[in-house]
């Protein structure tokens, strides 16, 4: 499973027209666990830098993380 921390975070308000029905929307960027850093969607509980996360779902080629408990 795919784990990581948050390294930054925003909150998008002003989508491209194809996300505009899901907005507001949090995106973060991670650093992977074993290397490597991903733009990813955050799904449910909002994130903050050095949260960690963990992978739930890939949508239309969209990976979507959680914050972990």
């Amino acid at each position: 499973m795919k784990r990581g921390v948050v390294y930054t975070e925003t909150i998008v308000h002003s989508p491209p027209e194809l996300f505009a029905r899901e907005v507001p929307y949090q995106l973060a960027i991670i650093d992977l666990e074993g290397g490597g850093r991903v733009t990813v969607r955050i799904a449910g509980e909002r994130v903050a830098i050095g949260d960690t996360v963990k992978w739930l779902e890939s949508r239309n080629g969209i990976d979507f993380f959680e914050k972990t408990s």
